[in-house]
């Protein structure tokens, strides 16, 4: 694979088309010291951005929560990812706008700092192993936990709240795992390391975690929908890890991930059954229907 920086082309850059190996920022910056900074990341089907308005709308809204005003409109952020795609030519990829703060202050404090937006596209398939995507990836349980909703902006899409989840992947996949589950600061089930869960009972209904210590993903309630539109109930509760013996499926959503089944979680193990299939093949169809 390509490393990132070494990548060829354009990438949107504070209103300007810069070469990619130009898209540079000084290593004295507070985005990357302090964490301010947000993202979005976003699928390209067939050469048109999926549920682009809402992901530039959580973009803002991400942006406002830690303190950062966003030096352009929202339909000007929508055309400059369009724009993108289409100068790289991406067909079926990923899009990753990114908002972070300057390098004029290096202490916590950050009011006067410039707020620079960069946005890059690439061609990107299955985020998991196409195989996997067949047979069901396994997941671990992470010791690491949602923080509480109280000590962090949980309901953005910001860079520091993704530290415990490259942890937690990388010690998933160091002991022979995928990915890894993530429980909420009361021990219930969050999430996995970058995707929503669901799990399928015995009746054929659906169960998914109250996303109220972490991100409500946008997959997340579009497949929520697309279940409630097939006569499907979805349940969304608080699960607790007792209960896993008790479900007979199990699946991710985001962007990336799609809709990714589960074969198992540590010891408790899941089918990929024919409603997994069936959301899945009903989510390609949709984001296609985007175009």
């Amino acid at each position: 694979m390509i490393p990132y920086d070494k990548r060829s082309g354009k990438i949107w850059y504070n209103n300007e088309l810069v070469d990619w190996a130009d898209a540079k920022i000084h290593v004295l910056n507070h985005g990357l010291h302090y964490a301010s900074c947000v993202f979005e990341g976003e699928r390209v089907y067939e050469g048109s951005i999926f549920k682009l308005e809402e992901h530039t709308s959580r973009l803002f809204y991400s942006a406002k929560r830690m303190g950062m005003i966003i030096p352009y409109t929202e339909k000007e952020i929508n055309k400059a990812c369009n724009k993108i795609v289409s100068v790289q030519n991406v067909d079926n990829g990923y899009v990753r706008p990114t908002i972070w703060r300057g390098s004029e202050m290096m202490a916590i404090s950050a009011q006067k700092t410039k707020i620079h937006v960069a946005i890059a596209t690439w061609e990107w398939g299955s985020y998991f192993d196409p195989k996997l995507k067949v047979e069901g990836i396994k997941l671990n349980i992470s010791n690491w936990r949602r923080p509480a909703p109280n000590t962090i902006p949980w309901d953005t899409k910001a860079s520091g709240l993704y530290m415990i989840c490259t942890l937690s992947k990388h010690e998933a996949e160091q002991q022979g795992y995928t990915d890894s589950l993530m429980l909420d600061h009361e021990g219930n089930i969050a999430e996995a390391t970058g995707a929503n869960i669901f799990f399928k009972d015995q009746k054929g209904e659906i169960h998914t975690p109250i996303p109220d210590s972490f991100l409500d993903g946008i997959t997340r309630r579009t497949v929520i929908d697309i279940a409630q539109s097939k006569g499907i109930k979805v349940h969304q509760r608080k699960i607790t890890p007792k209960e896993l013996s008790n479900f007979v499926g199990c699946f991710l959503t985001g962007t990336a991930a799609e809709v990714t089944p589960v074969s198992c979680i540590a010891d408790h193990q899941f089918k990929v059954c024919q409603t997994i299939i069936d959301l899945n093949e009903s989510y390609q169809v949709l984001v296609r229907k985007n175009k």
